[in-house]
């Protein structure tokens, strides 16, 4: 089933959608999630809510990507449900990578609302478009996907230092980048 068919489905409120989601995307599904929640159980439950959403959000949103849409919303579900169940006053937490990254950028603050309400995501896009595909491989393996640097370096045929050197230089371009167009970092 094509995604364009998917979307068609949920849009026309067909209740097969759901199904027809799961099983063409539920290996994705985990693959996105399994950095963030090493439980089964947990990214079942997050899947589901995911469903939830897509059933929710689709109409009136008409996502150009399902795939992209689909991480995204698994993503938001999956962080929020590590930051309710580690919060700070229940003991403290470990960041996830992508969260320490964007910590590491923004000196604390958040990016989700600023890259969801303003330019931040256009930029964070165009930088990452304008770059080799295995630069780009290599940031969205770490910043998305919560891959250790080890399993990077093995999959990319890097050195553990290479892909470290190679991190920092892109968190180093795209604050630049993000300075440059006006956002503080």
């Amino acid at each position: 089933m094509t995604d364009e068919r998917l979307i068609e489905m949920f849009l026309s409120r067909d209740e097969g959608a759901i199904a027809a989601a799961e099983e063409k995307y539920l290996p994705f599904c985990h693959s996105v999630l399994s950095n963030i929640l090493p439980n089964k159980e947990d990214r079942e439950e997050c899947i589901n809510d995911a469903m939830l959403v897509l059933w929710n959000t689709i109409p009136p949103e008409k996502p150009a990507s399902f795939s992209a849409y689909l991480a995204k919303i698994l993503r938001t579900i999956a962080l929020e449900r590590t930051r309710r169940e580690n919060a700070w006053k229940r003991g403290g937490r470990v960041l996830t990578v992508g969260e320490e990254f964007l910590r590491d950028i923004t000196d604390g603050r958040t990016l989700a609302d600023d890259y969801e309400s303003s330019r931040a995501g256009k930029i964070i896009n165009e930088f990452l478009e304008g770059l080799p595909k295995n630069d780009r491989k290599v940031f969205i393996l770490r910043y998305w996907f919560d891959e250790d640097i080890s399993r990077i370096a093995v999959r990319m045929n890097y050195t553990e230092s290479r892909t470290k050197s190679l991190l920092k230089r892109l968190r180093d371009k795209l604050r630049l980048k993000l300075e440059k167009e006006g956002i503080v970092v």
